[in-house]
């Protein structure tokens, strides 16, 4: 018989897993719904010394008196973290930890880090400073989006939810966690929700990045599995979380296979560019045509989050490169920029990177100041919002290709300024080129379609290019002909947009 032992995250208890620990009842496997200390509806009081090395011993206790052979932890959103120092230390009892919309924290790393959204990071520091060893306090009902998406959850669900919540002791959160190693070699399972906007295509995306901390995640012994639903799956989708829980314990799930072959964000560009010289400085390339006097200008913004280990970054990357050259070819500056945007905290600090790539272009005497266009990709096009608002005026072309214009849920950004579709309602007149997939991650789609609406909504001037057949990234993965068109119609509507000479 196999015993699962269900961990809930921050401001919850046991009470969350009720219909999946029945559900697994029913098919015959052992359930025990943990409680932890501070969290169990004791008058909000943390009680003294309760922090996440409490938690973990806790679950070392309860293993240790767990008489089934097979032991599986299963962890959501902070429980992840006591899961995780717990099977460290009883590593030979456990025979899969279960990450439900969470990732996976190493050593040194406190629950913080995990907590996407920069208000709840803030709120946390700022109420350890005033007493550490305080509590959080339960969120209200609108709050919870904060931590994750509420899809699925119907409204009462939702209300039962704020209702039961208690404080969150601040030390639980603020505590590193404390690894030995012995956990790292345990076989694991991710839960992803895809409408808190993790999927198994953002999962291979990281590890094409090639980035050694995302590497564990393509090892034999590491399966994923997709849940359409919100943060909260063991009450929006409990009798699909029962199910997926017993086919991970088979050892089923997708696996991402390790790179060894060229990733898709390092394959060729789709077309052959006359190679044009491309001069360095700090963080920015300028790829520079071949004629006399200021010419205006085109920055590429790339997406992310890239992390910070990444190689080659991102302006050596072929796509970039590709459409810095074409528009050289065309008789603009083509601009690619190194923006700093490692983690999905860093909008801001990005956005200030692309603000001072833009007056160390616009100071160039071989552009013209007063003609720049600016091209957002991917994940880069929230970074779109801030020049959208309010354009200057010599923005003379905003272009997007498979852009994300709302913060996915999740993000952490859901009250920040990162949000084009809200933006476009500043753009006036200013040319919009954006080019849509066919073929685009349905979370993706949404933001893409909201965009389109909102823009309609005010008159924005969007003129919307599409490739039905083409995926995120197409530029490197469909070298079609519709691919190639799609390239060329984007770059001469936003040359024709700052005056460039095209022919």
């Amino acid at each position: 018989m196999t015993a699962f032992i269900l961990v809930a995250g921050a401001h919850t208890g046991g009470w969350v897993w009720r219909e999946v620990a029945a559900g697994l009842r029913e098919a015959g496997a052992r359930a025990y719904e943990v409680t932890l200390s501070g969290v169990d509806g004791g008058g909000g009081a943390a009680g003294p010394g309760v922090d996440l090395e409490t938690h973990i011993e806790e679950l070392v206790r309860l293993i240790d008196r767990v008489e089934e052979r097979d032991v599986v932890l299963v962890g959501h959103c902070y429980g992840i973290h006591p899961v995780r120092g717990a099977a460290d230390r009883r590593s030979e009892r456990i025979s899969r930890i279960v990450n439900v919309d969470v990732g996976i924290p190493e050593d040194g790393d406190p629950a913080l880090k995990l907590v996407p959204d920069q208000t709840n990071r803030e709120r946390v520091l700022s109420l350890a400073q005033e007493d550490s060893a305080g509590t959080l306090p339960a969120p209200a009902v609108e709050e919870w989006q904060r931590w994750g998406s509420v899809a699925g959850l119907p409204a009462e669900v939702l209300a039962r939810l704020t209702e039961q919540a208690v404080p969150q002791p601040l030390p639980t959160l603020t505590q590193p966690l404390r690894l030995s190693g012995a956990v790292a070699e345990l076989p694991t399972t991710g839960v992803l929700c895809t409408a808190n906007g993790s999927s198994i295509a953002v999962v291979e995306a990281m590890v094409g990045l090639g980035d050694p901390a995302f590497r564990r995640l393509a090892d034999p012994g590491v399966t994923f599995f997709e849940l359409d639903t919100g943060h909260w799956p063991m009450l929006s989708a409990p009798r699909e979380l029962v199910d997926v829980l017993f086919r991970a314990v088979a050892g089923k799930g997708h696996r991402v296979a390790a790179v060894r072959e060229q990733p898709t964000h390092l394959r060729p560009f789709l077309m052959d560019v006359e190679e044009r010289p491309r001069e360095r400085t700090g963080r920015v390339d300028l790829h520079l045509p071949d004629a006399d006097g200021p010419r205006p200008a085109v920055v590429f913004v790339h997406g992310g989050p890239v992390p910070a280990g990444a190689r080659p970054t991102p302006r050596d990357w072929p796509a970039f490169v590709g459409y810095a050259q074409y528009a050289a070819s065309l008789g603009a500056v083509g601009v690619t920029v190194d923006h700093r945007l490692h983690e999905l905290t860093a909008y801001a600090r990005a956005a200030d990177d692309i603000a001072e790539a833009i007056e160390l272009v616009r100071a160039d005497p071989r552009v013209d100041g007063d003609r720049v266009g600016l091209w957002f990709l991917s994940a880069g096009g929230l970074l779109a919002a801030d020049w959208l608002a309010a354009p200057p005026s010599w923005l003379r072309c905003v272009a997007a290709s498979y852009p994300i214009l709302a913060p996915l849920p999740g993000w952490g950004l859901a009250d920040s300024r990162f949000r084009p579709v809200a933006a476009v309602r500043g753009a006036g007149r200013l040319p919009i080129v954006l080019t849509r997939v066919g073929l685009e991650r349905p979370e993706i789609a949404v933001t893409v379609e909201e965009f389109v609406s909102a823009a309609a909504d005010c008159g924005a001037a969007l003129e919307v290019i599409d490739v039905p057949l083409g995926h995120h990234g197409f530029e490197t993965i469909d070298p079609t002909d519709a691919s190639r068109d799609a390239v060329r119609r984007a770059m001469r509507s936003v040359l024709g947009h700052l005056g460039a000479g095209t022919d």
